[in-house]
């Protein structure tokens, strides 16, 4: 699949005309990652802004005592990066990572600028997707320090659910390679904690957790754990 059948499949691009889809990816290119693959660095220059296509990507950010917590996980349709408009160079402020094997669309600041340029609306769009999402990722940070971890866990539990979750069977799967080390970093405790929490879930009947799966089997007690 060429990077214009990529864009035809984003919300993003939606009610475009084919010619104008084929212009705008002259500025986007199409990249693949394998799994553990590093996309950028926290403080990287010039990270511009992705876009992916398919997989998952796991944005950390380093914290001031040294610990690593995960802001966020990007799922397919959905927008990092970082762009600057102006004199000064965008510095990215995470890291990126895949998770699993993925493909990105990028396009660098030097051609997002260019891009806005030609196709204001669309830039604008991407713009405050990626705000939007830079925001989110700071709010769970901040909830790192008010939320309980089972909380936490549950909270995050949902949210994969329903970003990457399929009803089945009256139950939510969620197939993908999320491991307790990645739940622990995504809620800012320790892998002793969150296999304490996972194990007793497990006992419950609350979750069913398998290698590169997780069922969701009574989400209502979860969603009661969240505040």
């Amino acid at each position: 699949m060429d990077k214009l059948e990529y864009l035809k499949k984003l919300d993003i691009f939606s009610g475009l005309k084919e010619d104008e889809l084929k212009e705008i990816a002259k500025y986007f290119h199409l990249e693949e990652y394998k799994k553990g693959d590093y996309i950028f660095f926290e403080g990287d220059e010039e990270p511009g802004i992705y876009i992916v296509v398919d997989g998952l990507v796991k944005l950390t950010k380093e914290t001031a005592d040294g610990k690593t917590v995960i802001l966020k996980l990007v799922t397919p349709g959905e927008v990092f990066g970082w762009v600057v408009l102006g004199d000064s160079k965008p510095t990215s402020t995470y890291t990126a990572q895949a998770l699993v094997d993925s493909k990105v669309l990028h396009i660098s600041n030097k051609d997002f600028l260019n891009l806005l340029t030609a196709y204001p609306a669309i830039a604008v769009r991407i713009t405050c997707i990626a705000s939007k999402m830079v925001l989110e990722a700071y709010d769970r940070l901040k909830s790192l320090a008010v939320e309980k971890v089972e909380g936490r866990i549950a909270n995050l539990l949902l949210e994969l659910g329903k970003k990457i979750g399929k009803k089945e069977d009256g139950k939510i799967v969620i197939r993908s390679p999320i491991t307790r080390q990645d739940l622990a970093e995504m809620t800012g405790t320790t892998v002793e904690t969150a296999i304490r929490i996972i194990s007793r879930w497990k006992k419950e009947g609350i979750l069913n957790t398998e290698r590169g799966k997780i069922e969701i089997l009574d989400p209502e007690y979860l969603e009661s754990l969240v505040s």
